[in-house]
């Protein structure tokens, strides 16, 4: 299998993780159990996912100049991701993700975008060379909405295939879904964009329908423990789960995505790229942390 190129456009988030018994009430101070820092944003996460399991990447980002700026440009170069479009700001800091955790598992999250949404059209414009020779592109929408569609526009211009992991949910201009060769969304957010429940395989076909009636050129709706299902014009498959005890299911949806563009981008059809990123995702939930957990190529145990 050839190395794929991939390009990533996205945030780069550190997420600021804090573990308490109980959520504080208004005004009040409590001791927290624990504090830990973890490299995060939708953006990075799928593009080192990629990069794991041997991709070429490239990625469109920006960080604040600051310490989280730095430490994440080295978390890049670290993870072996080509950073010529990784840029500093000096407007805006590092986007944070502030997380508070209590001892029921249950989280409290407030995002501060920061230098993620100080991209601007021309900074996509500034990686055209790499958007042109990628075999796949990749985008969310934790980046200005602008910014992203331009990478859609470019890579589409190219003949590049493109990947549109829409989320967080938001409404959408419908010129984006028809830049979508595959529109990702998870089943919150599909329904959330189809106005209307997506709690079982047939919903989740359903809102497929409605998208590719918007213009994508396929739908693939992630759903968490039931798997995943792929729409299309002419064809609709589901994919399950697999069976496994979960340790910590954040980062999964991301590890899911950032596997389809390594896979697709590699030349694989669709069914095995979405049987190969299940697994993926499987072997991420058995361990702590989003990109910690994270397996690679040989992790997997694929035939090469």
């Amino acid at each position: 299998m050839k190395q794929p190129k991939i390009c990533v456009a996205g945030s780069s988030n550190m997420d600021l993780v804090t573990s308490v018994k109980r959520m504080p009430l208004p005004a009040e101070t409590i001791h927290g159990i624990d504090f830990h820092t973890f490299f995060g944003g939708k953006g990075a996460n799928q593009a080192i996912m990629a990069a794991k399991l041997g991709g070429r990447v490239t990625m469109i980002a920006k960080v604040g100049n600051d310490g989280f700026g730095q430490q994440y440009l080295e978390n890049y170069q670290k993870s072996g991701l080509v950073t010529d479009y990784v840029s500093v700001t000096d407007d805006a800091p590092t986007g944070i993700a502030a997380i508070t955790v209590d001892a029921q598992g249950q989280n409290s999250i407030i995002v501060v975008s920061g230098a993620n949404f100080a991209i601007t059209p021309a900074d996509i414009e500034k990686a055209i060379p790499a958007v042109r020779e990628a075999d796949a592109v990749l985008c969310q929408l934790e980046i200005p909405l602008d910014a992203t569609i331009r990478f859609l526009e470019i890579a589409k211009d190219a003949n590049v295939l493109t990947i549109f992991n829409s989320a967080p949910a938001q409404e959408l201009p419908e010129k984006i879904y028809a830049l979508s060769d595959y529109f990702c969304p998870n089943e919150t957010e599909a329904a959330l964009m189809a106005g209307f429940p997506v709690k079982t395989i047939e919903d989740a076909e359903k809102a497929g329908r409605l998208f590719i009636g918007r213009g994508a050129k396929s739908v693939i709706v992630t759903m968490g423990g039931l798997g995943s299902i792929f729409v299309s014009a002419n064809k609709v498959f589901h994919v399950p789960a697999e069976k496994v005890k979960a340790v910590d299911t954040t980062g999964a949806g991301d590890a899911y995505i950032g596997s389809i563009a390594y896979f697709l981008a590699s030349g694989a059809s669709i069914e095995t790229a979405m049987e190969n990123a299940t697994h993926v995702a499987a072997l991420s939930v058995q361990k702590s942390g989003a990109q910690t957990s994270f397996p690679s190529y040989a992790d997997c145990g694929f035939s090469v």
